[in-house]
């Protein structure tokens, strides 16, 4: 069974580096599996890194703004859950 929380907002999109900007409500760590939902999207994704600032870090927390590498283009106020499976 997996569960999906909201844990952000996607802030920014920068489509010649397919980043997308997210605003955090909830904490996020590499390795966390999340879920874009917003007009035709809807798709999970394994973050493989997350950068604050130009940084790699291993770990974001609420209230911090994120960049993400994304496999499909996102848009401004698409929602981002993290989905967590528990078997």
């Amino acid at each position: 069974m997996t569960t999906e929380k909201q844990i952000g907002t996607v802030s920014n999109y920068f489509d010649h580096v397919k980043v997308a900007a997210i605003k955090l409500t909830g904490p996020l760590k590499v390795g966390d599996v999340i879920k874009f939902v917003g007009g035709e999207v809807d798709y999970d994704m394994p973050i493989e890194s997350i950068q604050i600032n130009n940084e790699n870090v291993d770990a974001a927390k609420k209230g911090d703004e994120i960049g993400v590498k994304v496999k499909e283009k996102v848009r401004k106020e698409y929602k981002v859950y993290k989905v967590t499976s528990s078997e």
